[in-house]
């Protein structure tokens, strides 16, 4: 005979690798590494420091 498998658990079991492959996935295609971060906050801020140095009172 064949080995009884709950179809519940395997149904649970597939979701959640799917899950898994769905985040690693997406932290590859969206995540950021901190350097990314800081070198983009960075940018910003220094847009933003010089927009309000050319602004005319």
């Amino acid at each position: 005979m064949g080995e009884i498998v709950n179809l519940n658990r395997a149904r649970k079991a597939k979701a959640k690798a799917d899950r898994a492959v769905q985040a690693a996935e997406n932290r590859v295609r969206f995540g950021q590494t901190k350097a990314e971060k800081q070198k983009r906050r960075a940018e910003e801020e220094k847009a933003k420091r010089d927009l309000e140095g050319h602004k005319v009172e």
